[in-house]
């Protein structure tokens, strides 16, 4: 995060290397931080399937599934600063082994049959409120082991990574369901994350808690109150990040509504129910493709200068795809070009790695783990706010004059958080005041 290649990574004047995945994968420490975060995607995934239909079987109530289904984002969403404080506190590789070894021995208890349903979501509550202090630590130690040009490739791989595990975790978790009772797919799960503290506790280096945890506050006790609140202050003092969180914030928002409404979409588009996964696939489909080809074919500075191009891109497809659905005629053709356009919207979407590339450079070290937490907990909000606008829209009018709509209004919305970017390009955040010595 903070921008710099290790020692010896390039010589001195030297243009610096293209990022290879060989190379990545040679980095030790990398192996385990992205494996295990695969092992976990896995396992909450099917975790998810498991307790949806555990939770249906014993109360025959799609709410109260649904509210299973949505128990895992709540910590996120009403604690994760304060939680990702965590991350800064404390050795970044104990609170990754901590959160893991904890939410194996939680889930395994979900997993006793029979267990009541109060204590069962309960649980589950606990298990979730593991992930900001465990995704805001291993997200700032990845940045500490890898350099800019192999962080961007880094997380380009990790999105990758990410909606193959959510397919397969999916998959698993039905599968074990339709074959097994649900209590065997949590134990698989828990399982999952005893692998995942082991492999961490084995490969990753001892370093000590992040310099600076203190802030402007005196050595001694430490309050999470008063670290988060260092944590926003941080943010709320640098252009440079207020501006990559506008713009990352914003355009999430219109680049992700459009999912609320892709049932009545398909319906509009006179397309069965079995092409829904379909319209929700081609997105992801091309931030996967996009993010490979950005991340692997240019350097940091250029997809810095690309980002406000990207965004146009992944907002202009979802105009045209509202507009196609309004205006065209029903039928495979039309759902087609939907589709496609929608595949182009998410190339365009790969304007979130050089964003995290810069939002990283621009972070000092200390504060790493709280600013991830503040930049994650916006973006379930906003994806959660997306989603649930565009359904409550799509109530009083069509859902291609919603998605036409999403697509007009967020080129609006982006334009003065792209000015602010591009105006505090070069920009860093203001170094942390000395503080006291950290703790091992």
């Amino acid at each position: 995060m903070s921008g710099r290649a290790p020692a010896g990574d390039s010589p001195a004047g030297a243009a610096p290397r293209p990022a290879t995945f060989r190379g990545l994968f040679a980095v030790g420490e990398f192996r385990p931080l992205f494996g295990t975060y695969l092992l976990s995607t896995i396992g909450d995934e099917l975790a998810r399937v498991a307790l949806t239909v555990l939770v249906y079987q014993r109360t025959d109530s799609p709410l109260l599934s649904a509210v299973t289904f949505a128990i895992s984002y709540l910590p996120w969403l009403l604690g994760g600063p304060l939680l990702s404080t965590l991350a800064d506190r404390f050795p970044r590789h104990r609170v990754l082994i901590a959160t893991d070894a904890a939410r194996a021995v939680l889930v395994a208890g979900m997993a006793v049959p029979g267990t009541p349903l109060p204590v069962l979501l309960g649980l589950l509550l606990v298990v979730a409120t593991c992930g900001p202090p465990f995704e805001s630590a291993r997200s700032a130690l990845v940045a500490d082991v890898l350099d800019g040009e192999r962080y961007a490739l880094a997380t380009s791989l990790t999105n990758v990574g990410s909606q193959v595990a959510q397919v397969l975790g999916f998959v698993l978790g039905g599968a074990l369901v339709a074959v097994f009772d649900p209590s065997v797919a949590l134990l698989v799960d828990a399982a999952t994350f005893a692998v995942s503290a082991v492999w961490l506790w084995a490969r990753l280096t001892r370093r000590p808690a992040p310099d600076g945890g203190h802030g402007d506050g005196p050595p001694g006790p430490r309050s999470m109150w008063r670290d988060a609140a260092e944590g926003l202050r941080v943010i709320g003092r640098a252009p440079r990040l207020r501006a990559i969180i506008a713009v990352t914030w914003v355009g999430t928002l219109f680049g992700t509504a459009p999912e609320g409404v892709a049932a009545p979409l398909v319906a509009e588009l006179g397309q069965g129910p079995a092409q829904v996964g379909v319209l929700l696939a081609a997105n992801p489909a091309g931030v996967t493709v996009g993010g490979l080809l950005v991340a692997r074919a240019l350097t940091q500075q250029r997809r810095e200068q690309l980002v406000p191009a990207l965004v146009v891109l992944s907002l202009v497809p979802v105009l045209l795809a509202g507009l196609v659905t309004v205006w065209g005629a029903p039928g495979q053709g039309a759902h087609a070009a939907v589709v496609a356009l929608l595949f182009v919207a998410g190339l365009g979407a790969a304007w979130t790695i050089p964003l995290n590339v810069a939002f990283v450079q621009a972070v000092p070290s200390a504060y790493r783990g709280r600013a991830f937490g503040v930049a994650v907990s916006g973006l379930y909000g906003v994806q959660g706010i997306g989603v649930l606008a565009a359904g409550a829209a799509a109530e009083g009018v069509s859902a291609g004059a919603v998605v036409a709509a999403v697509g007009a209004l967020g080129l609006l919305a982006v334009a003065p958080p792209l000015l602010g970017y591009a105006r505090t390009q070069g920009h860093v955040a203001a170094a942390p005041p000395p503080a006291g010595p950290s703790r091992a």
